[in-house]
């Protein structure tokens, strides 16, 4: 009887951090793209883009881990997920101005929300633990960080593609990551789930605009 008990809290405090974690990640992204709306009908410069974009970096890294177990943390949350929609603001500009740049970005966000929806409901139903590609995941995402360097000297469009390629892998698997991990109570703090889970989907939707945008000027 005990023991029932104990799966029983189990159960609702993993269903109550799923809760919790989509709702704030709806709101998120819904604030991410109004910020990014906003930075796109202003036509922001690069320099701004990259001033918030290393300003949202700097919240999660430094000031994110302080507050992630309080209220506060939320508010942390919004300004780093507000920043990032600034950011895609000169990116969205240099696609929506072309002549097939809507169905552009429509492509990649549709493409983006099938990737986080079929991978979600995967592991949200199998439940299967996918904690054994964590460290798989932190030496790919290395791996990626590097190229990303290497290339800023080398300007290699061929190296540009396998990375954003290499990305949405990486990022798809992060999603089966983080969420496996909320599902089978490894992850009970929904800030850092929902943190998690919201920097997959941007990357992805970036990897997949920059692809779609190669393959348009091929």
């Amino acid at each position: 009887m005990a023991i029932q008990t104990i799966d029983r809290a189990s159960e609702l405090t993993t269903n109550k951090v799923l809760r919790d974690t989509y709702r704030l990640l709806s709101l998120t992204l819904l604030f991410s793209a109004f910020t990014a709306g906003v930075s796109y009908f202003l036509r922001l410069p690069h320099a701004v883009s990259m001033v918030c974009t290393f300003g949202a970096m700097g919240l999660l890294w430094f000031v994110l881990p302080k507050f992630s177990n309080s209220a506060k943390g939320i508010w942390v949350v919004f300004a780093v997920t507000g920043l990032l929609g600034v950011g895609l603001g000169p990116m969205l500009n240099h696609y929506l101005a072309t002549a097939n740049g809507p169905t552009m970005v429509a492509t990649a966000l549709g493409g983006t929300g099938v990737i986080f929806f079929g991978l979600s409901a995967f592991a949200l139903v199998t439940k299967k633990d996918f904690s054994f590609m964590g460290g798989f995941l932190f030496a790919g995402f290395m791996v990626v960080i590097m190229a990303v360097i290497a290339n800023i000297f080398l300007s290699m469009p061929g190296l540009s593609i396998v990375i954003s390629a290499a990305i949405i892998l990486l990022m798809s698997g992060f999603i089966l990551f983080d969420t496996s991990r909320i599902v089978n109570g490894g992850e009970t703090n929904y800030i850092n789930a929902t943190v998690g889970l919201f920097l997959s989907l941007y990357n992805i939707f970036q990897s997949l605009l920059f692809l779609l945008g190669m393959s348009s000027d091929d």
